[in-house]
């Protein structure tokens, strides 16, 4: 073995270990999103000098992380730890009335570590696959982010209503980002868009509750009862395994997940997550099955497809190609003055395909291998604390001033106004019409295809 590729492995564990014990606190807090999150703590890595393999395993270690603890706000609180748990309040909350809250955040965990220990290699596999591909699809990028947006407009609960707001609502965010550019120096902004669309249904809620007309419709009728089971263990050994908490099924259901979510990288992943749930669902039966196996195969596709969004792109052409490559791992693809895509000098062109394979696969497994069993073995002790004393006000107000500070720290005053703005037209017709965030999202992505296409200028 070189001394290269010893630093390189030195690099890959010490930023996975970093990442995950960071994550591992960060996801316990609820509705902390991942692109406020992973994406400027990964930037912030770069910037400090940690060269590629130190990198790829902190970014990819947080996503795993974070995604699997994000579960427990979410099967116990009933509030998402990000927007990629947003999909699945409806079968959490339904297992939370029966008192088994724990289950449900056992069966989550289960699922996605088994779709990482499995996405890393397929989606590495893939990207060789189309990688002589990349000319066309570069070409093609435009049409595909408009064409797969309208799909998820249709599939949403708006349907014809999405439809038609798609390109209207993606030339008004284009037009929005056209107006920071030119009063932030000519620098767009891209972080403050996504905090705006996935926090929209939130503005939305404060101003019902300014208003007097409306903040009945929010109103408690008193403090909320929650009956938590007895501990019940679903596994036998000392440290329970993956693919043991699960049943036959369900794995079946995973491991399909995680193919699939390779070969979609150019889909939304929470539009994903959505997707694969109602199909689930569909098709299993009893309430019990059905609703642990939605919650195992929703929370694999959230893993797989942030790991298959980031490294197909990444191996096969060093572009970000993907609503998560654009979002959450874009500091893989361009972070001045350390990487770039014109010219391209980034995590593809300073590492082959094998040692993006290796040193991911790696981080998966660290992150995997501390997280899990802690949150496997103490699901209901940390269920019971946190339902006793985290009030969820103050974690809310806490990530308001996030958002806040964030918006800000990337655009300035216009910055901050331009999320709000994005949040309250976005909530508004989430909530009015069912134009889902998935859709807007990948609105956003398709915008400037849509205005040149239409307009003849960006």
């Amino acid at each position: 073995m070189t001394p290269e590729l010893l630093d390189g492995l030195a690099w890959c564990v010490g930023g996975a270990v970093l990442a995950t014990l960071l994550f591992i606190v960060i996801g316990l807090i609820p509705g902390t999103s991942e692109t406020a999150t992973i994406a400027p703590a990964t930037l912030v890595v770069i910037l400090l000098g940690f060269p590629p393999a130190g990198v790829l395993g902190f970014c990819l270690a947080a996503v795993a992380a974070k995604h699997l603890v994000h579960a427990v706000p979410t099967a116990i609180i009933g509030i998402p730890g990000d927007n990629m748990a947003i999909p699945m309040l409806e079968p959490s909350a339904k297992l939370r009335a029966l008192g088994l809250p724990h289950i449900a955040l056992q069966k989550m965990i289960s699922g996605g570590v088994v779709a990482l220990l499995v996405s890393v290699p397929i989606s590495v596999a893939i990207a060789t696959l189309i990688a002589p591909f990349g000319d066309l699809i570069r070409a093609w990028v435009g049409p595909i982010f408009a064409l797969v947006g309208l799909a998820l407009a249709f599939t949403s609960r708006g349907r014809w209503a999405s439809v038609v707001l798609f390109v209207p609502y993606g030339i008004a965010m284009q037009a929005l980002n056209g107006v920071a550019t030119d009063l932030n120096r000519g620098q767009g902004l891209s972080i403050t868009f996504m905090l705006g669309m996935a926090l929209g249904p939130l503005f939305v809620d404060v101003l019902t509750a300014l208003s007097p007309v409306s903040r009945d419709r929010l109103r408690a009728a008193g403090p909320r009862e929650i009956w938590l089971a007895p501990e019940a263990r679903i596994w036998s050994g000392r440290l329970p395994l993956p693919w043991a908490v699960l049943t036959a099924q369900q794995l079946v259901y995973v491991l399909l997940t995680s193919v699939v979510s390779a070969i979609t990288f150019t889909f939304t992943a929470i539009g994903m997550t959505f997707l694969v749930g109602s199909i689930v669902q569909s098709r299993v039966k009893g309430f019990y099955n059905r609703m642990t196996t939605a919650l195992s195969v929703m929370n694999a596709t959230t893993e797989s497809t942030y790991i298959a969004e980031i490294l197909v792109p990444l191996v096969a052409f060093g572009l970000p190609l993907s609503p998560i490559s654009l979002t959450v791992g874009l500091p893989l693809f361009n972070a001045p003055p350390v990487y770039s895509t014109e010219p391209l000098h980034n995590l593809h062109s300073l590492l082959s395909a094998w040692q993006i394979g290796v040193y991911g696969f790696i981080a998966v497994v660290l992150a995997s291998v501390i997280t899990y069993p802690i949150v496997m073995r103490y699901a209901r002790t940390a269920s019971a604390w946190v339902m006793r004393n985290v009030a969820q006000e103050a974690v809310l107000s806490m990530f308001a001033g996030l958002v806040v500070v964030l918006t800000y720290y990337e655009g300035g005053p216009i910055g901050t106004a331009i999320g709000i703005t994005v949040g309250i037209l976005g909530g508004t017709l989430n909530k009015a019409v069912g134009f889902e965030i998935s859709a807007q999202m990948m609105a956003y992505f398709a915008a400037p295809w849509v205005v040149q296409t239409v307009f003849g200028r960006a």
